[in-house]
């Protein structure tokens, strides 16, 4: 990781990056604010429109946190002018999904509906059209609360191997099995 972490931060116009005297790093964009907490042995420079990052030894532990941080900061600069976006797709006869605000109702052929929270700092939006499986799209700033709430919803009801029926990922591959009948 250490050589990812070399690499400087390219701070892109009308984003602002500021280091705290606890050493935490705040990102300020169009899209919103992302603040991080950085460990103290690693030192962050802001000049010339770029983040640098310093490690105090070749320990392995420091090499490692010195390329962490380096990407972390990189995805929140991203975060805060691009945004990002994740979709899932419910396969399975008589899954459904609707939404009122960041409450998600989901119907995944249990004996009871699933009401999901999505925390306010995300955005969810469900579609169904007619001969489609339904959608869920799910868009934010925070690549970490994205990625961990996106799994939580994929973890409802996995998409098992035979036929594929689950929450899963828009454009995931799955491993298939053969059934009983390519036994014999």
């Amino acid at each position: 990781m250490s050589r990812i972490g070399k690499q400087p931060v390219v701070i892109p116009q009308g984003v602002t990056v500021t280091v705290g005297k606890d050493n935490s790093i705040t990102v300020k964009g169009p899209k919103g604010e992302l603040k991080e907490a950085i460990d103290r042995d690693i030192t962050v420079e802001v000049k010339d429109g770029h983040v640098n990052f310093a490690r105090p030894t070749d320990q392995i532990r420091h090499r490692a946190m010195h390329g962490l941080y380096r990407a972390l900061v990189a995805n929140m600069v991203k975060g805060v002018t691009e945004g990002y976006k994740k979709n899932l797709e419910l396969v399975g006869v008589g899954f459904k999904a609707s939404n009122q605000g960041n409450l998600l109702d989901l119907s995944l052929g249990y004996s009871h509906n699933i009401i999901f929270e999505i925390p306010k700092e995300l955005k969810v939006a469900t579609a169904q059209e007619k001969g489609q499986n339904p959608t869920i799209s799910l868009e934010g700033i925070d690549k970490q609360l994205l990625g961990q709430v996106a799994a939580k919803l994929r973890s409802l009801r996995k998409p098992e191997p035979y036929k594929g029926k689950g929450v899963k990922y828009v454009g995931e591959v799955l491993r298939r099995k053969a059934g009983k009948a390519a036994g014999k």
